[in-house]
């Protein structure tokens, strides 16, 4: 098969989850005997120049850039709030050089599916439509109407009134493109469950963000004693999830176990975020491995209470054996077993429970940390995934 896939930013380096599913997936589809194309838009804040692009990944697929700069302005946001009917999270992505390169590449070209990479590249299904006969599936990485509803919940009076529209504007969109796909691919059953419960009227195959054989228990792990968060830091849900921590629990944390470390990885990080001070925190920023960079480090922490979708993080840092302590919301889309594979905390008092039960019994936590590396091979192998997945459109396109 051919496949088309679109996506709103350039799926490498694969160093936050979305690009981590995308690229993942799209490889994986290749090893399935597909030609697979990446058309993507190269934005302002992910920007990145041909050359930058490994020649050996551009032989296992072809990716195709077109600059969108896609830059949030305030001048556009009020103009998007006064005057049209589209969340501006999503209008901005909406242009015409992106238009016309997938114009130009749907004539050039005969593609069996074209895969859309989240909602906001649902936007241009009529251009597809009006241009290729391929069935177009749409990869539902999250409900993103969920991250603004839950946002608004932790924010003051103005911004939870924006919030809230933003979040109107987006159910509006996703229901309204429902039924214009001809199936969709949602990233977990409780995803897929909303869009039955919405009417979807196109089958549904639900395909999970997948880990690739590299990711696996390595003898160079190092389990140590300290803690680690890593994820992008101009995302609203992880900015909010760990101020939290570093202000409410890791004071605590570190007034029982002065020697204990925090190290904090992730790139774009607020003002905010990068003159917090606490004591044994290490901010390190945007780094360049972060398997490696797992590797070192021992405790996951992922204190996320708003967002969408599936924390792909969480399921590489399983894959290589670590103890991860995460909110409930951050395990959505991942049916690990509370005590067995991870451990779940949703508040100050059990954040301090389940790390003093790691720190003293090290033979429970070494067990929990197979526990979860097993999980993680047998409920997403991306090979398995992507074979599924080809499976899947093949039957769509007999």
């Amino acid at each position: 098969m051919r496949i088309l896939v679109l996506t709103n930013k350039i799926p490498y380096p694969a160093i936050d989850g979305g690009s981590i599913a995308t690229l993942n997936l799209s490889i994986a589809l290749a090893k399935q005997g597909n030609e697979v194309t990446v058309l993507a838009m190269n934005t302002a804040k992910h920007y990145l120049s041909a050359d930058q692009i490994p020649i050996d990944l551009r032989e296992k697929i072809e990716i195709l850039a077109v600059d969108v700069p896609a830059k949030i302005r305030v001048v556009g946001a009020l103009r998007n709030l006064l005057f049209s009917k589209l969340p501006y999270t999503a209008e901005r992505f909406y242009t015409t050089s992106f238009s016309d390169k997938l114009q130009s590449v749907l004539q050039e070209n005969t593609f069996d599916i074209v895969q859309l990479e989240g909602l906001y590249v649902g936007l241009y299904v009529t251009l597809i439509r009006k241009n290729s006969r391929a069935k177009i599936i749409y990869r539902a990485h999250n409900l993103e109407f969920e991250i603004w509803n839950r946002a608004a919940g932790r924010s003051n009076f103005l911004m939870k009134w924006y919030f809230n529209k933003l979040a109107k504007r987006l159910i509006k969109l996703e229901k309204s493109l429902l039924n214009q796909y001809d199936a969709i691919l949602p990233i977990s059953s409780k995803d897929g469950s909303w869009f039955t419960q919405n009417n979807a009227k196109t089958p549904l195959q639900i395909t999970p963000a997948g880990i690739t054989k590299d990711f696996a228990i390595a003898k160079a792990s190092r389990n140590e004693t300290d803690l680690f968060f890593i994820g992008a830091l101009d995302w609203l849900p992880n900015q909010e999830g760990l101020l939290w921590f570093i202000k409410e629990v890791w004071p605590q944390i570190h007034d029982n176990y002065s020697n204990l470390k925090f190290y904090v990885a992730g790139r774009n990080a607020s003002a905010e975020t990068q003159a917090l001070k606490a004591p044994n925190l290490v901010f390190l920023g945007e780094i360049e491995h972060a398997k490696e960079f797992m590797l070192t480090h021992g405790i996951m922490i992922v204190p996320l209470f708003s967002g969408s979708g599936m924390r792909v993080k969480i399921i590489e840092a399983m894959a290589l054996g670590k103890i991860v302590i995460s909110t409930t919301m951050g395990l959505e889309g991942n049916s690990a077993k509370n005590g067995i594979e991870v451990l779940v905390a949703d508040d100050v008092r059990s954040f301090l429970e389940k790390l003093e039960f790691v720190l003293s019994h090290p033979r429970e936590a070494q067990n929990m940390g197979l526990a979860a590396a097993e999980f993680i091979q047998q409920n997403f192998d991306q090979d398995l995934i992507a074979l599924q997945t080809s499976q899947f459109y093949k039957g769509l396109i007999q």
